[in-house]
């Protein structure tokens, strides 16, 4: 899998991040969610053992986008 850098909400560009794949999804560096209340949540709802999830705040969705002509 091949990450194209879209944006970060950092002034170091490390995290949190946003990065598009060269399948036409994205990978978002965040942190990790180890809230054990959001995490039940979660597995009842479905979350698989082997997926995980992260948090990040609503501004770093703005670089969330593909850019065909890139």
């Amino acid at each position: 899998m091949k990450l194209r850098f879209l944006g970060s909400d950092s002034d170091g560009g490390t995290c949190p991040t946003v990065f598009a794949t060269d399948r036409g999804t994205f990978v978002i560096q965040g942190d990790r969610v180890t809230d054990p209340e959001a995490l039940a949540e979660l597995a009842a709802r479905g979350l698989p053992a082997h997926e995980t999830v992260i948090e990040v705040k609503p501004e770093l969705l703005r670089f969330a986008r593909i850019d065909t002509d890139a």
